[in-house]
């Protein structure tokens, strides 16, 4: 489902919400499991996402990790990841700035995997 506001362009996808606005921010509702045994992005067929990691969710460690582990698959820096809303819950809303032509290789990218 495709709408189209004043500002905003919302896509949605299943439980995964990519949202664009005019400051190139991309948000992301994504499902972490962590404590798991290894490190693994996954977009199933109805492009949720979800992300395995192997922190185990104590003292924020979890969330410092996911940030440093999609900062590597998306090959941006760190500071341009920042969690949004669910620091205390396995789905959360992430805000990543990056261009939405770079986004969308990405996607192909790891869906391609």
């Amino acid at each position: 489902m495709i709408l189209l506001c004043r500002q905003y362009f919302l896509v949605l996808y299943g439980l995964s919400s990519i949202i664009l606005s005019s400051l190139k921010v991309i948000k992301l509702l994504i499902k972490v499991k962590p404590g798991s045994g290894k490190d693994e992005l996954i977009i199933d067929a109805d492009n949720n996402i979800s992300v395995k990691i192997k922190a185990k969710p104590i003292n924020g460690e979890a969330n410092d990790y996911l940030i440093k582990y999609l900062a590597g698959k998306f090959n941006i820096s760190k500071a341009l990841i920042q969690i949004d809303k669910g620091a205390t819950s396995r789905l959360k809303r992430i805000d990543i700035n990056i261009e939405q032509a770079k986004f969308d290789e990405i996607l192909e990218t790891l869906k391609s995997k």
